[in-house]
């Protein structure tokens, strides 16, 4: 059996900066940052949030503004922004990644428990929000992964 002493104190993440306000992730569900381009909304009749699909690595992958499905912002700005391709959780065949708009570079940073503090009750929670909290000064929010792939696997059409 592990010694539990032996685990890890804490993790890398990355802070990055959406419309109106900052995500929190784990560094792995992170693949890659690229640069943003035009998506292509083809024949997608889904939700605003939905942008369309890009290119990556031989992919289409589906691209989210998590400001718009939460909420935050009622229109995104492209300029200068970039694109987060996640890993997805659900072992989906055809979505094993999906893309968030993200604006500028992330940055990483190290998370502990003793530098989380929750904010708020969780009542009125948003779309695709897990949690808002302080990370030392930052004030950011941790996405519910699980509920943004789903949504996005439905307006998609792939469930």
């Amino acid at each position: 059996m592990a010694d539990v002493a032996a685990a890890p104190r804490e993790i890398r993440g990355l802070m990055i900066l959406v419309t109106n306000g900052r995500l929190l992730l784990p560094n792995a569900t992170v693949a890659e940052v690229i640069g943003y381009s035009i998506p292509d909304r083809g024949n997608l009749t889904g939700p605003e949030w939905l942008l369309g699909r890009v290119n990556w690595r031989g992919w289409r992958l589906p691209l989210v503004s998590f400001s718009l499905l939460a909420g935050m912002a009622l229109d995104e700005r492209t300029t200068g922004a970039r694109v987060t391709v996640l890993k997805a959780l659900s072992m989906h065949p055809r979505m094993p990644y999906f893309a968030m708009l993200a604006q500028g570079f992330p940055r990483l940073t190290t998370i502990s428990a003793e530098a989380l503090v929750p904010i708020g009750d969780g009542l009125g929670r948003r779309p695709g929000v897990l949690m808002d909290l302080m990370l030392r000064d930052d004030q950011a929010m941790v996405p519910d992964l699980d509920q943004l792939e789903r949504l996005v696997l439905e307006a998609m059409g792939f469930n």
